[in-house]
């Protein structure tokens, strides 16, 4: 079995979903007493949201490409990056190992894909929605059609993320406002909705939206899983 190499507390409340998901996947599959074998790097999160929000995207790329070589030198055999925003410095976590990225985006792709959907919700943070890094990536690399929100709702769901999310506040009225965001979405004829940052999967259930949700969190950690476990 592969070595993960998770580097996470982007926010620390996602992380610690990443860690079950994996370890679940692989009792399930070994069974017995089997767990993963992960090397964990958890970051500052005030560093690199100050870093975010003030643009200095290579300065948070450097500290990302130091813990990538710190769970490397743990004997990690791929890094899983447990955030999306900050896979738009994925080329230099990439640059700084010898070993694979494993990219969340194209592990939620090939889900949708596997899912027979072509025209998809994204909701993340700002970056993620407004940013070509992300989005780019689902159009051209995996042929999907992505559908954002409204100026509007981007803020709303950018303020939660930030403001409640990352805090581990999960609160109804929030639930209520992404839930409007969902249907809009649904009514633009999206087919399916990504949760594209981590933290959604906290607030948004199944049952909470009339068309399927992909939970990034929980699929990446899944791929990440079975890639470990592949021969």
């Amino acid at each position: 079995m592969k070595t993960i190499g998770l580097i996470g507390g982007m926010s620390w409340e996602s992380t610690v979903p990443y860690y079950r998901t994996i370890n679940r996947v692989v009792g399930e599959r070994l069974g017995g007493l089997h767990s993963a074998k992960v090397a964990l790097y958890s970051v500052d999160f005030h560093e690199i949201e100050v870093l975010q929000h003030e643009g200095r995207w290579a300065e948070s790329g450097d500290i990302l490409a130091e813990a990538a070589r710190a769970v490397r030198r743990g004997g990690a055999d791929f890094i899983v990056l447990c955030t999306n925003t900050m896979h738009k410095v994925a080329a230099q976590i990439e640059a700084a190992v010898d070993v694979p990225l494993l990219h969340i985006a194209d592990a939620t792709a090939e889900r949708v894909k596997a899912a027979g959907l072509t025209r998809i919700g994204l909701l993340g943070t700002k970056f993620t929605m407004e940013e070509d890094f992300y989005r780019g990536r689902l159009e051209e690399q995996h042929g999907l059609d992505v559908l954002t929100p409204p100026t509007d709702q981007r803020e709303l769901v950018h303020r939660v993320i930030y403001g409640e999310l990352c805090l581990g506040h999960v609160l109804d009225p929030s639930r209520r406002g992404f839930q409007q965001v969902v249907t809009d979405l649904v009514e633009r004829q999206a087919q399916g909705v990504i949760l594209g940052c981590t933290e959604i999967g906290l607030l948004l259930r199944a049952e909470d939206a009339p068309v399927p949700l992909f939970d990034t969190a929980t699929i990446h950690a899944e791929a990440a899983a079975r890639y470990a476990m592949a021969e």
